[in-house]
Parts: structure tokens; C-alpha cells; sequence
């Protein structure tokens, strides 16, 4: 899709080259599952459903039950 909108045009952000300039900040959503406060496979639908957007700033949560 071609469009003269700068809002949809790519962005490049040092090496990396964003598809648009639109940016999603974080949101913590609180949907880290317990016990250990993990990321879960809910919390990758949420994200997915918003992979428009050409930067996603995920919320704060654990990597992994290791710290």
C-alpha cells in the first residue's frame, strides 16, 4: 500500500527500519500468570493482535521463573 500519510510511511530508527511510525506504548495489563509472574500464551494474543503497529513497547513482566 502506497500512501504520501507520513504516519504510514517507514521510519528508520538507527539500523532497524520501522514500517510505519505508528508506536503502541507500554500498558501493563497485569496478566503475568502465577505462581512466578510469567509471561503466558494470553499475554502473546494481546500482543499479536496489535503487531500493526511498527514499534510495541511490552509491558513490564519476568522473563523467566529464573529472574
Amino acid at each position: 500500500m502506497h500512501t504520501t500519510d507520513p504516519l504510514f510511511q517507514p521510519l528508520a530508527l538507527g539500523s532497524l527500519t520501522l514500517p510505519n511510525r505508528i508506536v503502541m506504548p507500554p500498558m501493563t495489563r497485569s496478566r503475568a500468570t502465577q505462581p512466578g509472574d510469567c509471561a503466558n500464551a494470553l499475554m502473546a494474543r494481546y500482543y499479536a493482535q496489535r503487531a500493526g503497529a511498527g514499534l510495541i513497547v511490552s509491558e513490564g513482566t519476568y522473563i523467566s521463573p529464573m529472574g
